[in-house]
Formats: structure tokens, C-alpha cells, sequence
């Protein structure tokens, strides 16, 4: 699969299949995750990566639409410094879950980012450090159902070119 193959046909994917993911694949998608480029090659991250259905499950109560970590095998959660340090740790911390949810994607692995609001929660449910945070977790295993790893866009789920694109100015359409 190239790339532009895989940003067309990736989806979030929340209902996950019981089956465990193999190591291999789950250290391919950390390490894709640690080539993620980022502000003067800072790579103000750090990932743990979890498979305890129990905390899993509390994970998923530590955000309103974090539900999918519950059913998930496997969920990689982002620590950073406090974002408020500066503005780019968050875009940083993104591009390293675009790179893992792309890498997943290759490997038939589904996969769904969860925004973590309960700070405190999540930082005594994984332990660690108090000037470290977590804001996002991914979900991660092969769908429930196989047809999604395939299943055509839905019509009407992008924005169009026009409405997105503007040439060396605003409001100037190519």
C-alpha cells in the first residue's frame, strides 16, 4: 500500500475484533510512531502502550467518546509535556498518531484517536510522571467487521475542494 493509498482508504475504525495483535505489528506501528517528525526534532513524546482489558476499560471512561478503547485489544496512549509549554507539542503529538494510525492501517489494524480529559485519572491509572500529561489515546485492532479495512467513503464525509482551498489569498479559488 503507498501513502496516498492509505490517507484515501484509511477510516476510524470502533469495534474491534477479539483478536490479540501480534507483537510484531504493534512494533511497527510504535516505531512509525517514533519517526514522526516534530518541532526541532524535540519528539516531545512518549507512548504506552496497553493491552490489560481492565484498564482498557477505564481508560474509556476517562473521555465522553473514548468508549472504543473498551473493546479495543490494544491502545497506545500519547504522553506529553504540558502543551502550554508551547503550541506545537499537541501538533507534534498528532503527527506521531497520524503516523502509527497509517502504519496500523497498512498492517489491516483499525484504529481510532480518543481525546483523554480526565488528567489526573489517567495519570494514576498508567503512573506517569506529574509534569507529563495525556490528552490522546489510540485505539487499536483488526474490525469487527473485515469490510471496513475496504469500505468505500461515504458521500458527503469530506468537505469539497472549494469549500477547503484558497490560492495565495483568502477567498481567491484556484
Amino acid at each position: 500500500m503507498n501513502v496516498a493509498e492509505a490517507i484515501r482508504t484509511k477510516r476510524a475504525i470502533r469495534r474491534f475484533a477479539a483478536t490479540p495483535l501480534p507483537e510484531a505489528v504493534l512494533e511497527r506501528i510504535l516505531r512509525a510512531g517514533r519517526r514522526a517528525q516534530s518541532s526541532k526534532n524535540t519528539q516531545p513524546w512518549q507512548f504506552i502502550l496497553v493491552r490489560d482489558a481492565e484498564r482498557l476499560r477505564a481508560l474509556a471512561r476517562l473521555g465522553p467518546y473514548a468508549d472504543h478503547l473498551a473493546g479495543a485489544p490494544a491502545a497506545i496512549i500519547l504522553i506529553t509535556p504540558d502543551p502550554k509549554q508551547r503550541w506545537s507539542i499537541l501538533f507534534d503529538a498528532g503527527q506521531a498518531a497520524a503516523y502509527m494510525q497509517l502504519a496500523a492501517w497498512e498492517e489491516g489494524v483499525g484504529s481510532c484517536l480518543a481525546t483523554i480529559y480526565a488528567l489526573d485519572e489517567a495519570r494514576d491509572l498508567l503512573g506517569f510522571p506529574p509534569d507529563w500529561v495525556a490528552h490522546v489515546g489510540l485505539s487499536l485492532g483488526y474490525p469487527a467487521e473485515a469490510a471496513e479495512l475496504s469500505r468505500a467513503p461515504r458521500s458527503g464525509g469530506r468537505k469539497s475542494t472549494d469549500d477547503l482551498f484558497h490560492n495565495e489569498q483568502w477567498g481567491q479559488k484556484a
